[in-house]
């Protein structure tokens, strides 16, 4: 399900240029370039061009490493899986926003058409018009926006049951991040720990050898 977010992402930001990336990002560790190139099908450019469109956003992060016997750097990448969670929620927020718009003003106001050139206006342009089209002369009709609402409806269940995913990704990716931030924390207080005993030793050590 996961890789299937990432794929609207990606395609969204890029387009179906960047289909197949997702297999190779989704990684806990960095991908070198030429094999995301490789793998692909496609040139090094076009494959840094793609990696930099997604880059714009935030969703991929990269290091560079030496080539000890080329001398050039080579780059290697990974999906930011928070941040691409994250972008793909507040996408899908402003899209269920915009449809819950369309559906505030087809509910709430007017709209006239003519049946024979299909041309749809407000009320305020259609009474400037005197309810009759311009390009045929036909007399405007009222519009039944019922059908329109329906499908607008139909797209906002859709958004939620995508949001419901995106949340549960969300919430299970935060609950990895709290666990790896809860190891490295348990590390760094063994380091000290150790730390602290070396020390002690050779505190001990040099009383000893005073003596």
């Amino acid at each position: 399900m996961l890789n299937k977010l990432l794929d609207e992402i990606v395609v969204s930001v890029v387009g179906k240029s960047a289909e197949g990336i997702v297999i190779l990002l989704n990684t806990p560790k960095y991908v070198n370039e030429f094999i995301i190139a490789k793998k692909l099908g496609i040139t090094i450019n076009q494959t840094r061009n793609i990696l930099y469109k997604i880059s714009d956003f935030g969703l991929v992060s990269s290091v560079r490493k030496k080539d000890k016997k080329k001398g050039w750097y080579t780059y290697y990448w990974k999906f930011e899986i928070l941040k691409c969670l994250e972008f793909l929620r507040d996408f899908l927020l402003k899209s269920k926003s915009e449809i819950q718009a369309q559906i505030d003003i087809r509910s709430s106001k007017v709209f006239y058409v003519c049946e024979s050139c299909g041309l749809e206006y407000d009320e305020d342009d259609a009474l400037l018009m005197n309810f009759t089209c311009d390009e045929c002369g036909e007399i405007f009709t009222v519009k039944d926006n019922s059908k329109l609402i329906k499908d607008f409806e139909r797209n906002i269940s859709k958004i939620d049951e995508k949001l419901k995913v995106v949340h549960e990704e969300l919430s299970h990716e935060h609950i990895k991040l709290d666990r790896k931030k809860a190891i490295e924390l348990k590390k760094e207080e063994k380091e000290k720990e150790k730390k602290k005993e070396e020390a002690k030793l050779k505190r001990e050590k040099k009383r000893k050898e005073k003596k």
